[in-house]
């Protein structure tokens, strides 16, 4: 009887090691997990403060007055002056 309970506290000393490594290993990957959780939220918050920069670089760039001041300075576009415009009606031509 003294061997079968030998064998008995043999096999549960082994299953209470192998329970302690895996309690380890599993706190490791937790701990492994949780680092790269956090490098993802800082990159997460890198590019949010990016994508907020550059909305307002757009929305600076974008303005109508930049816009017109652009097209007078560079190349050399106006507004046309009332007697300038002509209105044209359609004929009806080319209708099917």
């Amino acid at each position: 009887m003294a061997r079968a309970e030998f064998w008995v506290a043999a096999v549960l000393g082994l299953m209470v090691v192998v329970s302690a490594i895996a309690v380890v290993h599993t706190k490791y990957l937790t701990r492994v997990h949780f680092a790269q959780l956090q490098d993802l939220r800082a990159q997460r918050d890198a590019i949010d403060v990016e994508w907020n920069r550059l909305r307002l670089e757009e929305a600076a760039l974008s303005t109508h007055s930049r816009i017109e001041r652009i097209v007078r300075e560079q190349l050399g576009m106006f507004s046309p002056r009332p007697g300038d415009v002509l209105l044209l009606e359609e004929t009806g031509h080319g209708q099917p």
